[in-house]
């Protein structure tokens, strides 16, 4: 799918934040319109980067604000892993009588708990039918949109899979969730961001007590001559300053200095440590972790330009 015209103001993971929503769209200029969305006096449209749902108190408030702005052409969406999960969450696996393609495990039940909490069933629904409408990129001339990770390849494999299975149907989700697949390795990528083994012997703990041995890359970046702390996205400081493993450096695919502007979310950026800026001139995550406490954050997009620090616009999380 391409991309509309711009201006465009991209906007990170509101993970139910309906209040801090309104306080964003309210910095960006948009106003109150019929139906309960917000629209641009000047014409503006938003573009949600995906993660709509799950962890915050009002996610229902934030899919009817999101979801009339995208129906009356003010905004437009890209899904996020949540969005994915949420399906996948509710289509039973052909493989495995009883069970869903994404299992009903404590841990995941637990990430999806506040979503199911706070929608009654139909209004559940409603939401599950609409993210089978929506892309997983936009991609144009002017700027790309994707949730965590941009790689041409996996685009159209991606592409190919929606093709094939006429869209997010059950049939996709299905091929979705074979492991090991490509189609399951390029959409993980898409939406969760590209991974790399950390060197024998080194791990970290994430934020919820889970000790990991693989770590998020910097994915937009040539890891050559880098250390695996600082190839890792966001950096993490309990990390080796040891070299890149060679198979992680031949396996990379940096985003081209050449090609669009990519705005993504997902990372759950720290303000405290991370500034509101590009990490690229033509690179910007938009994910500030307005569900930890951080900050909700949009990039005002106006044209062809290096993407600059001045252009971000953020507000504080409530509580």
């Amino acid at each position: 799918m391409t991309d509309g015209p711009f201006p465009v103001d991209l906007i990170g993971d509101v993970h139910g934040h309906a209040a801090e929503l309104v306080d964003l769209l309210t910095a960006l200029g948009y106003r109150r319109a019929a139906g309960g969305g917000f629209a641009h006096p000047a014409g503006r449209r938003a573009i949600f980067v995906g993660d709509l749902i799950d962890r915050g108190p009002r996610i229902a408030e934030t899919l009817d604000i999101v979801r009339a702005m995208e129906a009356a052409g003010s905004a437009r969406v890209v899904l996020g892993n949540h969005e994915l999960n949420a399906l996948c969450f509710q289509v039973a696996d052909p493989a495995a009588p009883g069970e869903a393609l994404r299992r009903h495990t404590a841990r995941n039940v637990e990430h999806h708990a506040a979503t199911l909490r706070q929608l009654d069933e139909r209004s559940l629904a409603e939401a599950l039918d609409w993210f089978r409408s929506l892309p997983f990129s936009l991609d144009g001339e002017a700027f790309r949109v994707v949730h965590a990770c941009w790689d041409d390849r996996e685009q159209v494999v991606i592409r190919r899979g929606l093709e094939i299975h006429g869209g997010i149907t059950d049939g996709f989700l299905v091929a979705a969730c074979q492991q090991e697949t490509p189609l399951c390795e390029a959409l993980e990528n898409a939406l969760k961001g590209r991974e790399m083994r950390l060197p024998r012997g080194s791990s970290f703990v994430d934020p919820h007590g889970v000790r990991r041995f693989r770590a998020r890359a910097r994915w937009f970046a040539d890891p050559w001559g880098a250390t695996v702390r600082r190839y890792s996205f966001p950096e993490i400081e309990s990390l080796p300053d040891r070299p890149v493993a060679p198979a992680v450096v031949a396996g990379a695919r940096p985003y081209p200095q050449g090609a669009p502007p990519v705005f993504f979310g997902h990372y759950w950026l720290d303000p405290r440590r991370e500034p509101l800026a590009p990490q690229a001139a033509n690179v910007a995550c938009l994910d500030f972790s307005v569900a930890r406490g951080g900050l909700l954050c949009a990039y005002r997009f106006d044209g062809p330009g290096p993407l600059a620090a001045e252009r971000f616009v953020a507000v504080p999380a409530r509580s």
